[in-house]
């Protein structure tokens, strides 16, 4: 489609005309996510046309393509100077009902009049460009118009009768966008416009939750239907705004109330079920996000619910969600996906903290994670089960991740070094310890209860012949040594010194050694430390 013809009628006043020219662009590039350099003054001017046409009475149907065009057209930052303007928001703001045409915030969404399709067509395609125009323009995030818009839509969410789903779900993502693009805006929504409270009550209808107390859902019955598609989507939207808000707990209104009624609606949407298995696991990786800002104070509301017949309970606390939340992570970990660290530092973070904090779920993981130990024939890595999957990950390329996963293994073991390193092995803690300085061994700052796991009769049996470098029992090895003469021995070991110091005047490695303080230092430091600290305890 020629885009300068389409522009050349676009002047004339032909409103069928103009609206059979767009429909036919929009046919040929509603899948355009990349546009050609050479067509950029082209597509500005008809950004700027389309905002002329959107700005002068024409009826729904021209609106809605026009609308669609500029959704199009809104996917290349390079064209979106128009239309990121003041003036080209607060004109998409009043199309999406969120502002009327002074600019202001819209009353209640037309409480008493039933909007008619095409309206809501035009209103869902406006604030479709709106989420496009904020992702995508910087000059929007400066227009002055965003605060506005998080006006109205806070309104939007306030009122009675609730809009049609299509215009609450992309509310909710134009709500989310703001959030997440604005620290102003967003102190702004959570401070003055009380958004977080909204978002709750969203969240509420959305997963039909019935509060059976002060902090417990109703639990859902065992043969519930899943969630809707509609309820679900608008679930995960309103966990993305609601993470970017509660980033910082310190300032949300009355924050200790509604942080613990948000951990308890979570805990209920991780017991439920979405239409596909893909849909629960989006639903369920938000709310686990979410879960990881809440104050590890919140984190009773998980395990302080009535345990019901035949659902897993430890120490009179039920841990239903919390195998939940184990499962998760280790089809997470199984997935092997790309993005190892955005999939699973959220539930490790979210499992470490409450593991720390909360003797119960420590002790109930540790007994799923680490159990006690029987055979240690193979290398700690070696295996199917949880903690060989998460040693594996103790070694992983991502610093993150493996940072993570040693992380949530050492408090496990409570921070003691010595309990670490029988279920991993030095060889894979080695990393945490340097991290920590703990390689002189120790335990972490975190006090922890005195209860002891103790061992089994086949470990302690096995104990002494453990590698405690690969933290399994090796077959004896011949020694090379045995058949050599001393003249040998010195010829090999003088060798080996001369590589080391070739190697190490070149910068290729740095010999290390260990201080007193478990900490890593070059080797002649940690040597003369050792010598200085023997002196003086000669001469004491």
């Amino acid at each position: 489609m020629d885009l300068s013809y389409i522009l050349s009628e676009m002047e004339g006043d032909n409103e069928d005309e103009i609206a059979r020219l767009l429909q036919l662009y929009n046919q040929e590039n509603n899948r355009t996510f990349t546009f050609e350099q050479k067509e950029e003054d082209t597509r500005v001017r008809l950004c700027q046309s389309l905002l002329r046409v959107l700005g002068t009475p024409v009826g729904p149907a021209c609106l809605q393509t026009c609308l669609a065009t500029l959704r199009i057209l809104s996917r290349d930052k390079r064209v979106l100077g128009p239309v990121g303007t003041r003036e080209g928001v607060l004109l998409l703001a009043q199309l999406a009902g969120l502002t009327t045409g002074e600019g202001e915030v819209a009353a209640e969404m037309v409480e008493d009049e039933e909007e008619d399709e095409e309206e809501e067509r035009v209103a869902v395609e406006a604030l479709k460009c709106l989420c496009n125009v904020v992702f995508n323009s910087a000059a929007a995030q400066q227009a002055g118009a965003d605060v506005r818009l998080a006006r109205g839509l806070c309104a939007r969410l306030r009122t009675a009768r609730l809009p049609p789903h299509e215009v609450r779900l992309f509310s909710l993502r134009l709500l989310f966008l703001l959030s997440a693009l604005r620290s102003d805006v967003r102190y702004i929504m959570r401070d003055e416009l009380r958004a977080v409270g909204l978002l709750v009550d969203v969240l509420e209808r959305a997963l039909d939750v019935r509060w059976a107390g002060p902090y417990e859902v109703a639990a859902p019955e065992p043969q519930a239907p899943p969630i809707t598609l509609e309820g679900t989507e608008r679930a995960v939207e309103a966990l993305k705004a609601l993470f970017n808000l509660t980033l910082s707990e310190s300032t949300v209104e009355d924050g200790g109330h509604q942080l613990r009624l948000i951990s308890a609606i979570m805990r209920h949407l991780l017991l439920l079920r979405a239409q596909t298995e893909d849909k629960t696991e989006e639903a369920h990786s938000h709310a686990v996000n979410l879960l990881s800002n809440m104050p590890v104070s919140c984190l009773d509301v998980l395990i302080d619910t009535p345990v019901r017949g035949g659902l897993e309970e430890h120490g009179g606390k039920n841990m239903e969600v919390v195998q939940v939340l184990l499962d998760f992570m280790e089809k997470r970990i199984d997935k092997q996906a790309a993005n190892y660290k955005e999939g699973l530092t959220p539930v490790f973070s979210l499992l470490t903290e409450s593991s720390r904090h909360h003797r119960e779920i420590r002790r109930y993981i540790k007994a799923q994670v680490l159990p006690p130990l029987k055979d240690v024939t193979l290398r700690p890595e070696v295996g199917t089960a949880v903690r060989n999957k998460l040693v594996r990950l103790m070694t992983h390329v991502d610093m993150g991740v493996k940072q993570s996963a040693a992380e949530f293994l050492f408090v496990l073991c409570k921070e003691s070094v010595d309990n670490l390193l029988k279920y991993t092995g030095y060889g894979n803690a080695a990393g945490l310890l340097v991290a920590r300085g703990l390689l002189a061994g120790g335990r972490g700052e975190t006090e922890y209860s005195e209860d002891e796991d103790s061992d089994t009769d086949e470990y302690k049996e096995a104990k002494p012949f453990i590698n405690p470098i690969t933290g399994h029992i090796e077959e004896p090895m011949p020694n090379p040594l045995e058949e050599m003469t001393e003249e040998q021995k010195e010829y090999e070991a003088q060798k080996l010194v001369t590589m080391f110091d070739k190697l190490s005047r070149h910068q290729l490695i740095r010999p290390m050694g260990v201080k007193r303080d478990g900490t890593l230092a070059p080797l002649d430091e940690a040597i003369s430390q050792c010598a200085v600290e023997s002196c003086s305890s000669d001469s004491e």
